[in-house]
């Protein structure tokens, strides 16, 4: 259950939009540096592209934690478990270390997709499983739904938007938080309050928004294709933001700037 808090873990490689040589690129580019843990999912259309990547680092199996996350094209009794397992082979695995739920089921009946994960878990199909875009009255229902322990929220996490109310539901139902959208998308880049907290420490903007993340609670996802961003991203460990530090950047979460929402993906939930 503390996979996601595991320090070789709290830093993911995610995949997405990325595809053919610049995923194979990446991809060894971040086993280089360090990542062992790597996020793809079955909408991103990438599976097999990320498994032949992952072969190709020449990495021990045991040394991974490969995520990867079910459609909702797929949350039907007919179709979720046989896409596992197609994931599975097109990720070249015999079992996901963490698979999600991607989004919750459409019309926010969640009850029939939690069962079918938890038993794509009771299968063997998942050492973990977890739930990603989930609101705070989801993640209270999802832990009365499944029985085996749900390792992670993935949501929209960074510090131009509040998700005090997740991280509370986080604690009260044992369901850690990990972030998508670490960097805002490059939006962190146009306040200058990260740069200069960050030349303090002698580390860059995106490294300070990395720190918070973490220091927060909350693993992180980040993707880049340039070799040099993603040995920077994964250069968070070796510094800790002071107290004060964290409430200055705590206070830009006022900002409410939200990135996937309804108007990027209509079947999102009235998010927190």
């Amino acid at each position: 259950m503390t996979i996601y808090f595991e320090k070789t873990y709290q830093r993911s490689f995610g995949t997405f939009p990325l595809k053919g040589q610049e995923l194979h690129d990446a991809i060894l580019a971040a086993a280089e540096v360090g990542y062992r843990a790597f996020d793809t999912a079955q909408m991103y259309g990438n599976e097999a592209e990320t498994g032949a990547a992952l072969k190709a680092t020449g990495l021990a199996r045991n040394n991974l934690c490969i995520t990867t996350k079910v459609d909702i094209a797929n949350f039907s009794e007919d179709k979720f478990l046989p896409s596992v397992e197609q994931s599975l082979k097109d990720l070249q695995i015999d079992q996901a270390d963490v698979l999600l739920l991607h989004w919750p089921t459409p019309g926010f009946d969640i009850k029939l997709s939690l069962q079918l994960l938890q038993q794509a878990h009771d299968r063997g199909l998942a050492a973990h499983i977890g739930v990603s875009n989930y609101t705070a009255q989801m993640m209270h229902d999802a832990r009365a739904i499944v029985d085996a322990p749900l390792v992670t929220n993935q949501v929209e996490f960074h510090p131009l938007l509040n998700q005090d109310k997740l991280l509370k539901a986080a604690t009260e139902t044992g369901i850690p938080l990990a972030s998508y959208c670490s960097v805002a998308r490059g939006e962190v880049f146009k306040h200058a309050i990260f740069g200069e907290i960050g030349a303090a420490y002698g580390k860059s903007a995106a490294q300070v928004v990395l720190r918070w993340i973490l220091q927060k609670g909350v693993s992180i996802n980040t993707m880049s294709t340039k070799p040099a961003n993603i040995a920077a991203n994964f250069d968070v460990m070796d510094f800790t933001l002071s107290s004060i530090d964290m409430d200055r950047i705590e206070a830009m979460t006022r900002t409410g700037y939200r990135i996937v929402g309804k108007d990027l993906v209509p079947y999102a939930p009235d998010f927190d």
